[in-house]
């Protein structure tokens, strides 16, 4: 029994097409966006974050620090891994 390629077709064109809008919006917004650069001093402000989340307000802004530091071995080979992630956020509102 031959195989109905009409709705294959159909299908196949729709996901083609998705693809293809996908891959431009991906070239584009990729030429809009700069290397970034490592500055040393904020690489030493997260090294000398402490374990777990801190929150700060003020009057006109708010300073949160997280960090989040895990050993992981995966199996019985012994193979570990070391998770290190740190963020520092400061939001300003300011009436204009």
């Amino acid at each position: 029994m031959p195989l109905p390629l009409a709705p294959i077709a159909g299908i196949a064109l729709r996901y083609g097409a998705v693809a293809l809008a996908t891959y431009t919006v991906a070239r584009r917004t990729a030429r809009k966006v700069e290397p970034g650069r490592r500055d040393q001093r904020a690489e030493d402000s997260h090294d000398d974050l402490p374990e777990g989340m801190t929150l700060r307000r003020e009057a006109d802004q708010a300073n949160a620090t997280g960090r989040f530091k895990r050993k992981i071995t995966l199996g019985n080979s012994g193979s570990s891994y070391e998770i290190d992630a740190s963020a520092l956020t400061r939001i300003r509102v300011r009436k204009l």
